[in-house]
């Protein structure tokens, strides 16, 4: 099999804003801000690679546990 496909899919905006617990109206405002998570435009869609999310999630953990 093709370890592309065996991945996991890629997470909707929704799916993202549930995982941050934030509202999907901030996401979409960081990324007008080029803030947040990176995400790609798939026609009118965005979509969020689940590792990308998870490690942006943990870089912010890092960079406020250093900041401490």
């Amino acid at each position: 099999m093709n370890s592309e496909l065996d991945r996991d899919p890629l997470w909707d905006i929704d799916r993202v804003a549930a995982y941050l617990k934030i509202p999907k109206w901030t996401l979409y405002g960081w990324r007008r801000r080029r803030y947040g998570p990176r995400a790609v435009r798939m026609g009118r869609h965005l979509r969020y690679d689940p590792a990308d999310v998870i490690a942006w999630k943990e870089e912010l953990k890092e960079a406020e546990a250093s900041a401490d």
